[in-house]
């Protein structure tokens, strides 16, 4: 009988585990993300508030980079919840 660790048991998720997911927002043709434009900040931010993962919109690094600031600037200065 195998013995379980204290902290959280069960198996360890490897990659092939994770679901494949496309990416569901497309950023092309988008030339800059501001923190003014609602409507498109809107997209990348979930019913909760909170900033979608890059797998899951398919942003490159450096615009999930951009994303992440223009999303925290609009929360700072109130144009966003």
């Amino acid at each position: 009988m195998a013995r379980e660790s204290s902290k959280g048991g069960g198996r360890r998720r490897t990659s092939r585990d994770r679901a494949v997911v496309k990416p569901r927002r497309s950023l092309d043709g988008i030339k800059t993300i501001d923190n003014r434009d609602y409507d498109l900040l809107g997209r990348f931010v979930t019913d909760y508030g909170k900033i979608m993962p890059a797998r899951l919109t398919g942003a490159t690094p450096k615009q999930q980079r951009r994303i992440k600031r223009a999303v925290r600037r609009a929360r700072n200065i109130g144009t966003m919840a």
